[in-house]
């Protein structure tokens, strides 16, 4: 079994969850507050970012991108036609392109400062950053997310899947940015019927049950959060 050191509303960490139910791998789960920069974490990861991956195994596998791309070559061809990863070449530099849009650019630009602005700063001390909600910093990235709906509207009506023809990392890692501040109710789904369906169409995997399930204590989900007909 695996352990990954996650927590439950950083976008990185719930892509990785996915890819993990996806491919039916179980995974023990520890809650890592990255911002504390322990120690311990940091051996795993010197970036100290969230989310890690160790088994008895091969070293602790730090990021995301790392993460899904050890997968694939663990677990890839297991899949068959199911492969998150495809096997051609031009497929596989798409879903590696947006699996990069979604884990660097809407991160940096929606998804990051969202969920630390709204959920993080909650937690952490003011020696960490805590402290109340820049209000302009989440004006900016609820401004952000509308453009970024956009753009999977227009690959969603283009393609059956967002990098192509199937389930791919392209569509777990949007969709899994996408959650963290769907949760928040930061997701204007009313401006993009396209991107709606083809999130509801992901929501609904088994894969994301678990994310689904969890709550933050304080913070109420929005209403569309749980809802697979929202």
């Amino acid at each position: 079994m695996y352990t990954l050191f996650h927590h439950s509303f950083c976008p990185h960490s719930r892509f990785i969850r996915l890819a993990l139910g996806e491919h039916g791998l179980d995974v023990r789960l520890v809650e890592e507050r990255a911002w504390e920069r322990r120690e311990a974490f940091l051996a795993l990861n010197p970036a100290g970012t969230t989310p890690v991956l160790i088994s008895e195994g091969p070293p602790a596998i730090p990021g995301a991108g790392i993460i899904a791309e050890y997968l694939d070559e663990t677990y890839g061809t297991e899949l068959g036609d199911r492969r998150l990863l495809p096997s051609s070449m031009d497929e596989r530099i798409e879903v590696r392109r947006l699996m990069a849009w979604f884990n660097e650019k809407f991160f940096e630009e929606a998804s990051n400062p969202l969920v630390t602005e709204r959920i993080y700063k909650r937690f952490m001390s003011e020696e960490h950053g805590g402290g109340a909600p820049a209000a302009d910093v989440i004006r900016a990235a609820k401004a952000n997310v509308r453009y970024h709906l956009a753009y999977i509207g227009w690959l969603a009506r283009t393609r059956n899947f967002l990098a192509g023809d199937r389930l791919t990392f392209a569509d777990l890692a949007a969709a899994a940015h996408l959650s963290a501040i769907d949760y928040l109710g930061d997701v204007p789904w009313i401006e993009d019927d396209a991107a709606k369906a083809w999130y509801a169409r992901v929501k609904s995997r088994p894969s994301f049950r678990p994310l689904l399930s969890e709550w933050l204590a304080g913070v109420p989900a929005s209403r569309t959060y749980v809802d697979l007909d929202f």
